[in-house]
């Protein structure tokens, strides 16, 4: 097989990235200002580009896969394989929204309130779109950063913006007057290269395999306990397990050893009901996958 020209996201999206490939096995070495990191496989060549260009250079074969946003994928109207959808943005495992925000004091409440009216964002060619098959005619003009500060400026009446929570957009004195649509990161693919070459197909699907395996375990801790025979079914209902528990009887003893996979949001309230119903020797552990 010809090495797999994967693409790396730079930017925002680039330290989540790495440290991704990190927990799912893979180590990429970033060397300076250099665009073509090392990674300890043989079978890969990286490349580092702008997470707004990859759809392009993956689209016409410039690389065979990478790491991008859905979003960016939509504004270039890039002809993609999306192999998987990888749940992270550069701060969280939380996917972000595109809203349209004006002024907090601002009298426009809807988007036919912005006929006639000029909107900085950049994602110029999705919002063009957006607005002309609603067929409200706006300007739309190109932001470089900075975007909630056009409309302080009086430099837009309104702005197209990525956010999270919203709560940033509100400490610009903004509201949020509609949402164009849920973005994640995604890991797509030249489609001729993901039909035609089963042996480079096959090493995407791997990697895929592991990222998401990753993923899945940043949500996820394992717990370990000893519970007594006669407080075992009592408690083994209690567990909200991933999977069935894993359950061992100790040497000579009518205790046993439970093993179970749980969210990490639910092991607050958790484990002090099982120690109420008896557990002992209760301990948590992180995951690095989950598959």
């Amino acid at each position: 097989m010809n090495k797999l020209r994967l693409g790396i996201p730079k930017g925002s999206l680039e330290k989540a990235t790495l440290e991704l490939f990190r927990r799912s096995g893979w180590h990429i070495q970033i060397n300076g200002r250099s665009y073509f990191p090392d990674i300890d496989d043989p079978e890969i060549h990286c490349s580092m580009c702008r997470a707004q260009e990859m759809s392009r250079y993956v689209e016409n074969g410039t690389l065979d896969c990478g790491i991008t946003g859905k979003d960016w994928t939509m504004e270039n109207d890039s002809r993609v394989t999306v192999v998987a959808d990888l749940m992270y943005s550069k701060t969280s495992l939380n996917p972000v929204r595109w809203v349209v925000a004006v002024p907090a004091d601002s009298d426009i409440r809807s988007l036919r309130d912005l006929a006639g009216k000029k909107i900085a964002t950049e994602l110029v060619n999705y919002t063009r779109r957006y607005f002309e098959q609603r067929q409200i005619p706006v300007q739309v003009e190109f932001s470089w950063g900075a975007t909630e500060a056009k409309v302080a400026a009086g430099l837009a009446d309104a702005i197209v913006e990525v956010t999270e929570t919203g709560s940033t957009i509100k400490a610009h004195g903004l509201k949020i007057i509609h949402d164009l649509f849920q973005s994640n990161t995604q890991f797509i693919a030249n489609t001729q290269v993901w039909e035609s070459d089963p042996a480079k197909r096959e090493k995407m699907e791997n990697l895929t395999l592991l990222l998401l395996g990753a993923l899945r375990a940043e949500r996820m801790v394992g717990l370990k306990m000893n519970i007594p025979e006669k407080k075992l079914k009592d408690i083994i209902n209690l567990l909200p397990s991933l999977l069935a528990p894993t359950i061992a009887s100790l040497y000579e003893t009518d205790w046993y050893s439970v093993e179970v996979v749980v969210n990490q949001g639910e092991v607050r309230s958790l484990i002090p009901r099982l120690i109420r119903a008896g557990a002992q020797g209760i301990v948590e552990y992180p995951l690095h996958k989950v598959i």
